[in-house]
């Protein structure tokens, strides 16, 4: 059987954490594409660009939130 052996993916630092990618195996968390994604959403600015490609119609003093971070919501 053939064993492979690769370097962690480092993804920068969330507040005082480092996260990155270990495939080794051991501890398995089922929400790391969710990090990965946001990562590259805030690297591409992907949802932003979509948000202002749509526009808000609603009535602004109506909404907490803001479409982009509606659309962050859907996509994570």
């Amino acid at each position: 059987m053939t064993e492979c052996y690769q370097k962690p993916l480092a993804f920068g630092r969330v507040k005082r954490r480092q996260v990155e990618a270990a495939f080794s195996g051991s501890e398995i968390s089922s929400n790391g594409g969710a990090l990965l994604l946001r990562q590259v959403d805030q690297r591409l600015g992907l949802t932003s660009s979509l948000a202002s490609a749509l526009g808000d119609p609603r009535r602004q003093a109506s909404c907490a939130h803001g479409l982009s971070y509606l659309l962050r919501q859907r996509v994570y």
